[in-house]
């Protein structure tokens, strides 16, 4: 790829170098990340089906959550700033989901 595609290397690549080749390794890592995204769904719906109605699991945000950061690391990877844009704030979404969740499971203090 021409350093023109990219958004990132030109500023990063001479340190980062390592961090813009391309290999199988960084094909499983974005496979990784979107399997665990994506298996969020599929727990979400069997949870679901089980429970006769509409549920949404814990588990759901905290594959939500790794799954996004592993996405967004191999969105810096690709560097394509669409994919990195597309991908930037989720984690912050879910890892605030996770917050709040954490804080509704833990008892007030009166």
């Amino acid at each position: 790829m021409q350093h023109s595609d990219m958004f990132l290397q030109p500023w990063l690549g001479q340190h980062f170098s390592w961090f813009y080749i391309d290999s199988y390794w960084w094909t499983v890592v974005g496979l990784v990340g979107q399997a665990i995204f994506g298996s969020r769904f599929l727990l979400q719906w069997l949870v679901s089906e089980r429970r006769k109605k509409i549920v949404v699991p814990n588990l759901f945000w905290h594959l939500s959550f790794w799954g996004s950061c592993i996405t967004l690391l191999y969105a810096f990877h690709v560097d394509k700033l669409p994919f990195i844009l597309g991908n930037l704030v989720l984690p912050l979404v879910y890892g605030r989901n996770l917050f709040l969740m954490k804080n509704a499971e833990t008892p007030a203090v009166p």
